[in-house]
């Protein structure tokens, strides 16, 4: 932990570095500074959705990497620089009223630890890497997984000859689902003046049963009689 700075993995330190970057890009003026890599070296891990502000300066310094020779300034100015953000509610913010109060030549610890306080970061902060380790580990694996897909063609037959063959195949294609494209389509003549619509798919197996997509083009009553698969091909 950088010298002077408060413990950064509780919520209270970490809300009030939130509502103090809520309005800065940076810890010191409009530049990142080495104030910046010392309050990025005390935080850690921020979570995104509780401290979007926390979050996106984090992000921005990261990508500078840590000690980066082109960032100036001071380290040790971190401290001054944020130190009245912590209410004295706070140990961070008694111990910064504290030494206010002391002699400011002294070098202090405006914030103050012990080994228990210490001991309790490390351990949340150990907490954070594993949490975030599992979440990218849980992305690379869907990343990496095999995704199975079918082209099928489909035969939907209408009750008669008068039957709308275009509003059938509107109301078709009208269904949506996540892993269901829909194709080309033609019209195949049955007998009797009477044609049936035949439809080509893409589906990915694990997310569209074809049984149940059947099922919904038979609520289509008005013009479906019945479907049928004619042919399906796995890529």
């Amino acid at each position: 932990m950088s010298a002077g700075l408060p413990d950064m993995s509780t919520d209270a330190n970490l809300a009030a570095l939130e509502k103090f970057l809520g309005d800065r890009s940076f810890v010191d003026g409009h530049t990142p500074s080495q104030a910046d890599v010392a309050v990025y070296d005390a935080v850690r891990l921020p979570f995104e959705k509780k401290y979007p502000h926390v979050a996106r300066w984090y992000q921005h310094i990261a990508s500078y990497g840590v000690e980066h020779p082109g960032l100036h300034g001071d380290k040790a100015k971190a401290a001054s620089l944020i130190s009245g953000i912590f209410g004295a509610s706070t140990p961070a913010g008694a111990a910064a009223a504290a030494g206010a109060a002391a002699d400011d030549d002294d070098d202090v610890d405006l914030f103050g630890s012990d080994d228990d306080e210490d001991a309790e970061a490390e351990r949340v902060k150990a907490e954070r890497v594993a949490e975030y380790n599992k979440k990218k580990a849980e992305k690379e694996a869907v990343k990496g997984k095999t995704v199975h897909k079918s082209v099928v063609t489909l035969q939907v037959k209408p009750w008669d000859d008068e039957t709308d063959m275009k509003a059938l195949e509107a109301s078709v294609r009208s269904i949506e689902k996540d892993g269901l494209v829909w194709g080309a389509s033609k019209l195949v003549p049955v007998g009797y003046g009477v044609n049936m619509l035949q439809i080509t798919l893409v589906v990915e197996d694990e997310k569209v049963s074809l049984d149940e997509l059947q099922e919904e083009i038979a609520e289509f009553d008005d013009y479906v009689q019945s479907s049928d698969v004619a042919a399906m091909q796995k890529l």
